[in-house]
């Protein structure tokens, strides 16, 4: 049997996620009170920008921070909203809004483009060291 590629595995978590483009992310954080969490690695952010009131919670803690049990439980995670996942392309989001779903979290969904698209259709972007002295 051989190794399943990433490619299957995102296009599979697409079929069993809410996929939303850049557009209706924003929307939903404007009047719905989602919150946008960006699991791009640090160096992404510092070299390309963030979104302004996102949550920056990187890929590889996403689950220790989700979790209510764990020593790195985020009080965010707790909260009644939805959660907008974003990467820069869409395919680390829409995994993680997978995993996300089989934890329990009730709301989530994920950015189908990614911060690219996010970029490439206007939406609000500010520079790291201010996302930074915003949080």
């Amino acid at each position: 049997m051989g190794v399943k590629s990433v490619n299957e595995m995102v296009a599979e978590a697409k079929t069993r996620i809410d996929n939303i483009s850049p557009a209706e992310a924003h929307r939903r954080v404007t009047e719905e009170g989602a919150l946008i969490v960006d699991i791009r690695d640090v160096r992404e952010l510092q070299r390309d920008g963030a979104i302004p009131g996102s949550m920056h919670t990187p890929r590889g803690m996403l689950e220790f921070w989700v979790s209510p049990d764990s020593p790195y439980s985020k009080q965010e995670f707790l909260e009644d909203r939805e959660f907008i996942l974003c990467c820069a392309g869409g395919a680390r989001s829409a995994l993680s809004a997978d995993t996300m779903q089989d934890m329990g979290v009730g709301k989530v969904s994920h950015v189908e483009t990614g911060f690219g698209g996010w970029r490439a259709d206007g939406m609000p972007v500010t520079d790291y060291d201010t996302f930074r002295s915003q949080r």
